[in-house]
């Protein structure tokens, strides 16, 4: 009997553990909709302030270095989640430097004065916002694909 008592309260222990364990990992999906989540925020702002003034764009540059961050700081555990986390973390660093880039371009045209040296500084700021323009446009044909891929990837079953 007192075998009998002892399995009584193990099983039920060991199978409490075990779902414990079970439940702290994250599966595929939950991890998906992670990483989704975060880019899509880093998305939306990009969009909200598209074509915006200098302040506004050195604003959106900081804020996608949060986003950057938090992304980085997902602790995602699946392999092919973490190249996609990877590669999100590499576009939204270099949008985020292209904005601050072309940000900076735009402060520099409104400074400039009325003179040789200012039509320089002003054709300087004209060709830092057209490489930024390319670069931020490059950008965001990558990021397309990937969000195409990462969504492919996230809608297979496990």
């Amino acid at each position: 009997m007192s075998v009998l008592h002892k399995y009584t309260v193990i099983l039920p222990v060991s199978l409490s553990i075990a779902l414990f364990v079970s439940s702290c990992t994250e599966n595929k999906v939950s991890q998906c909709q992670r990483l989704i989540k975060v880019v899509n925020a880093g998305t939306s702002l990009i969009d909200k302030n598209k074509g915006t003034q200098v302040i506004t764009s050195i604003q959106l540059s900081k804020d996608l270095e949060f986003v950057t961050k938090s992304i980085k700081e997902l602790n995602l555990t699946d392999p092919k989640l973490k190249e996609f986390q990877s590669s999100f973390v590499n576009i939204f660093q270099n949008l985020s430097q292209a904005i601050a880039k072309a940000g900076k371009a735009l402060g520099t045209t409104k400074t400039a004065e009325a003179s040789a040296s200012g039509r320089e500084k002003i054709q300087k700021a004209r060709t830092d916002i057209d490489s930024a323009l390319t670069t931020a446009t490059t950008l965001g044909k990558q990021s397309d694909t990937l969000v195409n891929q990462t969504n492919k990837y996230c809608s297979q079953p496990e």
